[in-house]
């Protein structure tokens, strides 16, 4: 355990962080798996602004690294291209 106050608030704050970062990234995965099962191209579009604003929010906060961002950024465009 912590011997310190500041360690023992460190401890909480990062708990919270995590947390946080956590409900990010899932919701994040969750709406990337919605946009690959859309079937119409209109509806995948919208999405895909969306998606692509949470991806650079992770990558941005370090939750992600920015190359897998841009990679997965750039697999759901070759989707959305791909729908007819």
């Amino acid at each position: 355990m912590a011997n310190h106050k500041s360690a023992e608030k460190r401890i909480r704050a990062n708990e919270a962080k995590r947390v946080r970062n956590r409900y990010q990234h899932k919701t994040t995965r969750t709406a990337m798996k919605k946009l690959t099962s859309a079937t119409s191209k209109t509806e995948a579009e919208a999405l895909l602004k969306e998606v692509s604003s949470m991806i650079d929010k992770l990558a941005k906060k370090n939750i992600i690294h920015w190359k897998k961002a841009a990679n997965q950024k750039s697999k759901l465009a070759k989707k959305v291209n791909a729908l007819k």
